[in-house]
Order: C-alpha cells, then sequence, then structure tokens
C-alpha cells in the first residue's frame, strides 16, 4: 500500500486541517508505505509574499512532526526539491483535457477571490495529480473538498495507461467517516477555513486553551435543545462530529453522554475542553520543534532524497512510453 498526499504551506492550520488530513496522515504510518508533500509550488498560484512563504514551510513541518510524523517511518519532503513533479506535470499536459479543467469546482471558487487568475492556477489539478502519480500512489488521503481532484487524476491515470501503456497505479481516495468536514464555528454551513471564514469560528492547531474554549463557548447552534446530529442543526451536527474526534468516541456515544443535557452551553464547553486537551501535545511539541530550522531543513532534504529516489524511476518510464528523449 503506498499512501501520499501534500499539504499547503499557506496559513495557520486548524482544527479542519488537522482532523481532515493531518491525522490521516499520522495514521497511514501505521498502514502502509507513506509519503507526504509539502506543495510550496501550488502556493504559488495565487498571490503570496515570498518570505512568509518560506516560514509558513517551516511551520507546516514543524506542526507535522509535532502531530506524530516520523521521517523513519515517512517520508516527508519540500515539493520543489523533487523537481520530476514539475517534469510529469508537463508529460500529463498531454493527456488532460482543457475542458476538465474548466470544471473544476475549486478552480472556479478561488479564481473569483482573485484580481489577478494564474495560469498556475487553472493548470493546479494537473501538478497534484502529478504529485500523486509520481509515486504510483493506490491511496490517497484527503478530506471531502478534494473528491473531484482525485477523480481527475484517476482519469488522468487510465487515459495515459491505456495510450501509453500501463504506466501509473490509479489512485483511490480515503475520506475520514467523522470529521471529513468541519465546519466554521460561527457559520456552520461554511467549511472551516483560513480564508473568507471567520477568526472567531476557525480554531487553529496552535492556540492556546484558553482561546479555544472561548471560541466554542461562542459557537453558533440553534434554538433548540436536543443534541443530536439533523440536518435543520448544522451548528450542534459539526460540535457532535468534533467532540467525537476529540475524545475518540463514535458520534452515537457523544449523542447518548449528553442525551439528558439541560441545554447547549455544558455541552459547548465539554467539547472546547476536550479539543484543548486533544490539541495540547501538538502544540506543546511544536514550540520544541519549531526553533531548530537547520534540523527542520535536514529533514526535508532526506526526505526529498528519497522521494526523488521513487519518482525519477516513474517520470523516466513515462518519458520512454510517451516517446519522449534517446530510446
Amino acid at each position: 500500500m503506498r499512501i501520499f498526499s501534500g499539504i499547503q504551506p499557506t496559513g495557520r492550520k486548524h482544527l479542519g486541517n488537522f482532523i481532515g488530513a493531518i491525522r490521516q496522515y499520522v495514521e497511514g504510518q501505521d498502514r502502509g508505505d507513506a509519503i507526504y508533500c509539502i506543495v510550496d509550488l501550488h502556493a504559488i498560484t495565487v498571490a503570496y509574499d515570498p518570505a512568509d512563504l518560506r516560514e509558513r514551510l517551516y511551520d507546516t513541518a514543524a506542526v507535522l512532526l509535532a502531530a506524530g510524523l516520523d521521517p523513519d517511518r515517512c517520508i516527508l519532503f519540500r515539493q520543489s526539491d523533487v523537481r520530476e513533479h514539475t517534469d510529469l506535470c508537463w508529460l500529463l499536459a498531454g493527456v488532460t483535457a482543457y475542458g476538465e479543467l474548466r470544471r473544476m469546482t475549486q478552480f472556479k471558487e478561488k479564481s473569483a477571490q482573485q484580481d489577478f487568475v494564474s495560469a498556475g492556477l487553472f493548470f493546479y489539478p494537473v501538478l497534484q495529480a502529478a504529485d500523486v502519480l509520481a509515486y504510483q500512489t493506490n491511496e490517497v488521503p484527503v478530506g471531502e473538498d478534494q473528491k473531484q481532484h482525485i477523480e481527475l487524476m484517476r482519469d488522468i491515470a487510465t487515459r495515459f495507461n491505456a495510450r501509453f501503456g500501463e504506466t501509473f497505479a490509479v489512485p483511490g481516495h480515503r475520506i475520514p467517516e467523522v470529521g471529513a468536514r468541519i465546519m466554521d464555528l460561527q457559520s456552520p454551513d461554511k467549511k472551516m477555513s483560513t480564508t473568507g471564514a471567520t477568526d472567531l469560528g476557525t480554531v487553529y492547531v496552535l492556540e492556546e486553551p484558553e482561546a479555544i474554549r472561548r471560541k466554542f463557548k461562542s459557537a453558533v447552534t440553534d434554538s433548540g435543545k436536543e443534541i443530536v446530529r439533523r440536518p435543520d442543526k448544522a451548528g450542534i451536527t459539526n460540535l457532535i462530529e468534533i467532540m467525537s474526534v476529540a475524545r475518540g468516541l463514535a458520534p452515537e456515544a457523544v449523542e447518548k453522554e449528553f442525551a439528558d443535557a439541560p441545554g447547549y452551553a455544558g455541552f459547548k464547553e465539554a467539547v472546547g475542553e476536550a479539543v484543548a486537551a486533544f490539541l495540547a501535545p501538538v502544540r506543546e511539541r511544536y514550540a520544541e520543534l519549531r526553533p531548530n530550522t537547520p534540523r527542520l531543513e535536514e529533514t526535508l532534504a532526506r526526505g526529498a532524497e528519497k522521494a526523488r529516489d521513487i519518482a525519477s524511476g516513474t517520470v523516466a518510464l513515462a518519458r520512454s512510453r510517451m516517446g519522449i528523449g534517446p530510446a
């Protein structure tokens, strides 16, 4: 089993990132050959500050390591250190349809937020496909919002294999059963996000416990008092799922535990406490890791060397199958 996923080095990582992606990364180390990439090339498709990008990349590396990624049990690297990603991206462009890229929901959403829409933003899914296919990936742990991108890379791999011969594994996605889509605490109809979301509704992985508790106390719910998951109770449903992950319980167990609660206030406080405790070890470990930039750089460089050993063989095979370069 080969597992691969990439994570953006932009913005502070929030609870949705942690539950939907990072927690899956850590679990993946016990299930297969796990490879994780901090995708700095994807980050330059929208406006950014170069110095900030470098700092955020180290922030992200430290968060991943603090969460439990072990460089001896997985490969962790910086995308731009392995040039096979961009080489393969261009090769895959030959079997990717313009119409497929135009239909990508994330491109439509992100381009609507930009004054300048780069060609890189449009081409983003092809590079993402190259990231995954370069490693003969079987499984991609992602959040619910990435399903369309996984389907596109499956189509690209299948089309390439049909035209040039069996070259790539066709990857599948892995979406957590609970917590795949953590919502904004103030706007439970919107996904928790570092862009276009409310600060009070976004819980950050490295936030102080008191700030986390305060945000959950003010979480928007509804006018009822039943602590159950229902379509008309988006806020409470979101809190139940968060509590389920933080406490390691089934959502049904959370509903049963709080079935006799007199209202929402006590439940919201309990969720805040559980999340603060859930994230505390990561925050503490991050504080130890982040100041040592040379050590982080060493970890990423070592990971890039291992990644390059795998990706170079895949790209060489793709080039040969396509008739690129000497026979």
